[in-house]
């Protein structure tokens, strides 16, 4: 049985998300499709990598990931397929694979040449789908390609750390259906310059300083809970992605807002972590 995701920026209003479906349903016989989100924000490369990277670790290898995202097909934005850890990726190379992959290297990448075949306006799912299709038959991807060596990259998108290496530089990379804002730094990253040092993270007005392993971590449970410092509490994490995070416990969107909201924190604003 075939596995086959679907990442995309289409959202659910439109046909597009069922015609890709039935369109693998009728390419793959048995196969399993697999929704990661259809609400990556249009055109998003940095929201849709951090997504499709995270959610890929949970699928068995063989699995075949469709990105629908900025997929157009141009001179300049080609259709690739990158073979990684045994994970087939299938989308433009417009930088969303190069996110995904990080600092490992992929067993192949081929950019994808059967257009010419194929009388296409919708690419994910006139050339996509077919690339799919020949995959999950254990096809050659010589046959629907040429191998390339490398990927577009992205590179402002990685934290910066200053000469003195006392301070780290990051941005906002995703806000998630609770609010929290999630960040480029990494837990990685942060283990690697803080050397045993305290420090201060700066987000706009806000301040943090400790960063916990989990929200369970933050709260006090052998405190009674009608004494706890609970709701509204701001707390800094390491997520279970590895990014450290900025959130409010238990806070709900659409009541009493949010760390993106209360915090005024936006996609791409900066965070600094500054060591003592």
């Amino acid at each position: 049985m075939s596995i086959v995701s679907l990442t995309t920026d289409f959202g659910l209003k439109d046909y597009f998300v069922a015609a890709i479906k039935a369109e693998l349903y009728q390419e793959i016989s048995g196969v399993n499709v697999i929704d990661i989100t259809h609400q990556v924000s249009p055109f998003n490369h940095t929201e849709a990598a951090y997504i499709l990277k995270n959610a890929s670790k949970a699928f068995p290898k063989g699995s075949i990931h469709i990105i629908g995202v900025d997929s157009e097909f141009t001179p300049e934005n080609t259709h690739v397929v990158m073979l990684l850890d045994g994970h087939f990726f299938i989308g433009a190379n417009n930088g969303v694979l190069s996110l995904i992959k990080e600092e490992r290297t992929p067993e192949k990448i081929v950019e994808i040449n059967i257009h010419n075949n194929i009388n296409s306006s919708f690419p994910v799912l006139d050339v996509f789908v077919k690339v799919a299709g020949h995959i999950s038959r254990k096809g050659n991807l010589d046959v629907i390609g040429k191998k390339i060596d490398s990927l577009k990259e992205v590179t402002d998108v990685r934290p910066v750390i200053n000469s003195s290496e006392d301070q780290i530089i990051g941005s906002v990379i995703y806000i998630d259906n609770f609010g929290n804002v999630i960040t480029n730094i990494t837990k990685k990253v942060f283990g690697e310059y803080q050397k045993g040092r305290t420090f201060s993270i700066s987000a706009k007005s806000v301040k943090f300083s400790e960063i916990h392993n989990s929200y369970t971590e933050a709260i006090n449970f052998s405190t009674p809970k009608e004494n706890r410092d609970e709701d509204g509490k701001k707390i800094a994490l390491f997520n279970d992605a590895g990014h450290l995070e900025l959130s409010i416990y238990k806070s709900n969107p659409q009541t009493v807002g949010s760390a993106h909201s209360l915090f005024g924190i936006e996609f791409r604003d900066t965070i600094t972590i500054k060591f003592n």
